[in-house]
């Protein structure tokens, strides 16, 4: 009896053991992967049930319960879990949202409470939580009567269309290949259209470009004949920094007219030669002990001349009289009732004023005179009427502006982690949408919170 003792005694010991780790085992909290089932399921067939809550939530009632949504062709999903460790309150639906990534609205049955948020785009929030919130209230500890009155409220506002969305191709075939064939048509007239437009795009700046290259051509001989040494004893720093600037200016216009990919982009270069051609007006001034000049626009007639000295009064052919900025030398032609030296560029009816010249050239003279300035100049001419409208410069057609951009996936679309985690901003059990949450309160914890 004592040998029979002693050897029983190490196996007891051992079954004991085996025993109180099992019992750990079972009342440890179920592992991270609990959740990834849940979303697992909820992509298939948008119900999952924890299976610590079968005895209060059948397998035939979430079967049930997982055909209704299916036919509600809606992204509905249910999750029915237990309060446990296995899944905390925080984030809880945040964490679920981020790893099923569909837009959509989710309900959570958690021990004895059940709360849903949802995307904006796939229902309101305001609308889930009353939906939620009659349905938990109308069916005190019921599971099921809560889930199907739920199911069947938000079906009927949800956006969007379910995970498992399928209709007979007998049904769409037709409208599909009507569909498909309007598109290949859309298409081809958009890519026609598309490229129609580059080519305008290519031929304009062609066309810019051969009287940008004169302007600055032009600039680039006058800082020639300028007959100026930053080093010589007269030159003091208000005139090398004159100088300099014009410089800077001449080598900005060519570099900015090298890299030029549109007509806008002209726009750059005439600035940098405006600017230029008043730092040399500047400096003119002060090498000649006169007062410096006032900063003005360009002369009208030509804005190669340098900056206007007088506004004078002008009428083009067959239009009414109006104020222009004009240098010295047109300024005197018009006071002696001679026409002014006007700077005429080539088109397909052969030389013309730039402002009979077309659309083309409003970026090349907004550069010179300014979006304000011009239109009003210009009333009765070709480029006057057009930089009257609200495209004036190609304002609406620059790369990256207007309306171009993805605000997000759609309702039953797949968004991933990308959502708006304010839409799920509510603590799970929180008196928020009614007070619906009630049975257990979880202490304000940060259940309903999506990422944050």
């Amino acid at each position: 009896m004592l040998r029979r003792s002693r050897a029983t005694g190490p196996a007891a010991v051992l079954a004991a053991l085996l025993g109180l780790l099992m019992v750990l085992g079972l009342s440890a909290p179920a592992s991270a992967s609990g959740l990834n089932d849940a979303a697992d399921s909820l992509k298939k067939v948008q119900v999952y049930v924890d299976p610590a809550m079968n005895d209060r939530f059948s397998k035939d009632q979430a079967d049930k319960l997982a055909e209704k949504l299916k036919d509600a062709d809606k992204p509905i999903f249910i999750a029915v879990l237990p309060a446990s460790e296995a899944y905390p309150t925080k984030n809880l639906f945040g964490d679920l949202r981020t790893k099923v990534g569909i837009v959509g609205v989710y309900g959570i049955w958690r021990g004895d409470q059940f709360q849903a948020n949802s995307d904006a785009k796939a229902l309101g929030k305001a609308a889930t939580d009353r939906i939620a919130g009659a349905a938990f209230r109308s069916n005190p500890e019921d599971i099921n009567a809560t889930l199907t009155e739920f199911v069947d409220g938000a079906a009927k506002q949800t956006k969007g269309d379910g995970p498992q969305h399928s209709t007979s191709t007998a049904w769409i075939l037709v409208p599909v290949l009507l569909v498909a064939l309007l598109g290949v048509g859309v298409f081809l007239l958009f890519r026609r259209a598309r490229k129609r437009k580059e080519e305008q795009v290519r031929a304009e700046l062609a066309q810019l470009r051969t009287v940008v290259d004169e302007d600055i051509t032009a600039f680039g001989e006058e800082l020639d004949r300028l007959d100026f040494d930053p080093g010589a004893p007269g030159a003091d720093d208000a005139q090398r920094a004159d100088y300099t600037g014009a410089l800077d200016s001449y080598d900005l216009a060519k570099r900015t007219m090298d890299e030029a990919k549109k007509p806008e982009d002209v726009r750059p270069v005439t600035e940098a030669l405006e600017q230029g051609r008043f730092a040399l007006a500047t400096l003119a001034a002060r090498r000649e002990g006169r007062p410096l000049p006032e900063r003005r626009v360009p002369c009208f007639f030509d804005p190669r001349h340098g900056p206007s000295t007088a506004d004078v009064q002008w009428a083009p052919p067959g239009g009414a009289p109006r104020s222009v900025p004009a240098c010295a030398d047109d300024a005197a032609r018009l006071s002696a009732g001679q026409d002014p030296a006007i700077r005429t560029v080539e088109t397909e009816h052969g030389h013309q004023p730039y402002w009979n010249a077309g659309p083309a050239y409003s970026p090349w003279a907004g550069g010179y005179f300014g979006g304000g300035v011009l239109p009003g100049l210009l009333v009765g001419t070709m480029l006057g009427s057009m930089l009257s409208t609200p495209g004036y410069a190609y304002a609406g057609d620059h790369d990256g502006g207007g309306y171009d951009y993805n605000d997000g996936a759609d309702a039953g679309e797949y968004s991933g982690s990308d959502f708006d985690s304010a839409d799920f901003g509510n603590d799970f059990g929180s008196d928020s949408g009614g007070d619906f949450g009630g049975g257990g309160d979880f202490g304000g914890s940060d259940f309903g919170s999506f990422g944050d």
